[in-house]
């Protein structure tokens, strides 16, 4: 029977080899004369033919050979993935800001899902989920060897479903079960108020689909209320990014005609481009421009108008082009902690040819294709954006900066290209304050321990915003400094 196996693997083998062979010969790499490597392939096609004969159990050659390819993707950097037609699905689903599923966002550490943050008024959010939490079970289900896609299959499902998520939380050193019921998450980007005569606060929670038609209708909101605004405060804390478009739509909205925005360099052609401040570059389907309307309400007052940018640890990609394009113009004060430092674009691209994204019918690649770079030529990615003014989350200090992960931080990931990355980690005797006085926090009442809403009247890093523009004394940090330059081995 053994011997009959390894026949028959070798058979496999063999066919395989040949077709990847005539592939090798046939196909070049795009954007490059070398041709696909032979002996590479021909490893990898042993290696199924093994798998397929000597596995303990029958595998599905289609399994294999998609694991195989989700696996060579992942490998590159935190943010490649291999999408199958469900993860595909979920993906366009979270780029309109509607699906159904628990409303978190996440990413993955030593191999489970870490809880970037939970959306706002999501089931997640309301079951005090919380950003840094490790989800190590998904009902029975151990995440540990799940890729990030099948971790998002498990969790969404169809409305008024349960699913019990087991959370390990490090602040606190224990793990406890969450049961949520899956509700269609309709998450409204951009929230608004008016703080007090003269100025208000805006904020983009991701940049979606409709992200800057609800931008515009709240600013014409706002003006209405406050036709003489004396200064704003646009919030980027936390906004994980989304469109590319959306952000340089939005930085067009405060910038002059036709300045930078944002550029990008990759390999190919069309992964090099400049992004200015007009429509051609941010509209993405035929209709009004939305800012032309706000423009006309506001007689152009957002070109002007005083404005203050809230950014942390938590703004990432969009959200540090928009705030790394009105800091290099000098449009706006940045204020707040330093961002994540995603500053690499993902590329979809459909894997049936002839089909466009929003079409896709089977699998696609979500691919890293370029670095984003600043009006100034600086590189976003692993680096993040360093506010004008380092500001705490609270008046009592910033308890969990030390504690959080940011690009630098993550496996693969991505360097900056330009030698001066920042390393996101920090020392032992940081974190060992940072985790003392976190422990004397967690000693408190949970209600006086939970962080101020953002937009309330106790939100320590808004009130500081607010003293800028009217020119009073703001309560900068005197703990948060600019992440130190990472040591890279060669």
């Amino acid at each position: 029977m053994g011997h009959k196996l390894k026949i028959t693997g070798w058979i496999s083998i063999g066919v395989m080899a040949g077709a990847l062979t005539t592939v090798s010969l046939q196909t070049v790499a795009r954007g490059t004369l070398t041709p696909l490597p032979l002996e590479e392939l021909q490893q990898l096609a042993a290696v199924f033919g093994i798998v397929k004969s000597n596995y303990v159990e029958p595998v599905d050659d289609k399994k294999l050979i998609t694991d195989a390819i989700a696996g060579m993707v992942a490998g590159l950097d935190p943010h490649s993935v291999y999408l199958d037609k469900k993860a595909l699905k979920d993906f366009n689903e979270g780029t309109t800001g509607k699906f159904v599923g628990v409303g978190i966002e996440i990413s993955q550490e030593d191999g489970l899902i870490k809880v970037v943050s939970p959306i706002e008024g999501s089931p997640a959010f309301r079951a005090g989920i919380k950003p840094n939490d490790l989800i190590i079970k998904i009902n029975d289900t151990l995440v540990k060897g799940l890729t990030l896609s099948e971790g998002v299959k498990r969790m969404r499902g169809e409305p008024n479903t349960k699913v019990l998520l087991t959370i390990f939380r490090k602040s606190e050193n224990r793990t406890f079960p969450v049961p949520i019921v899956r509700e269609e998450i309709r998450t409204q980007s951009v929230r608004s108020k008016v703080i007090e005569p003269g100025y208000a606060w805006i904020r983009l929670s991701q940049f979606q689909e409709r992200t800057v038609e609800d931008f515009a209708r709240k600013m014409e909101e706002i003006y209405k209320q406050e036709p003489h605004l004396k200064g704003l405060v646009l919030d980027l804390r936390n906004d994980p990014g989304g469109y590319l478009d959306a952000a340089v739509a939005i930085s067009a909205a405060f910038l002059p005609a036709n300045v930078t925005v944002v550029s990008a360099n990759g390999q190919l052609a069309e992964s090099k481009f400049t992004y200015k401040a007009a429509p051609e570059y941010y509209q993405r389907r035929s209709g009004a421009d939305p800012l032309k309307h706000l423009a006309d309400v506001t007689k152009g007052a957002l070109k002007s108008v005083p404005l203050v940018v809230l950014v942390n640890e938590g703004s990432a990609s969009a959200s540090e082009i928009v705030a790394g394009a009105l800091q290099d113009h000098k449009r706006a004060k940045l204020m707040g902690n330093q961002t994540f430092g995603k500053g690499s674009v993902q590329t979809a691209v459909c894997l049936d040819s002839g089909f466009r994204m929003d079409n896709c019918p089977t699998a696609a690649l979500k691919l890293t294709t370029s670095r984003y770079y600043t009006p100034s030529g600086n590189s976003i990615q692993a680096k993040g954006i360093v506010p004008d003014v380092m500001v705490d989350e609270t008046a009592e200090g910033n308890l969990f900066a030390a504690l959080r992960t940011r690009e630098a931080d993550l496996e693969k990931h991505l360097s900056n290209g330009q030698g001066d990355e920042k390393k996101g980690s920090v020392s032992d005797k940081v974190r060992e304050d940072a985790l003392k006085k976190l422990e004397d926090e967690l000693k408190k009442p949970l209600a006086e321990r939970k962080l101020p809403e953002y937009g309330s009247d106790k939100d320590f890093q808004l009130i500081q915003a607010i003293n800028q523009l009217k020119g009073q004394t703001v309560l900068a940090s005197k703990t948060l400094v600019e992440r130190p330059e990472e040591k890279k081995e060669e």
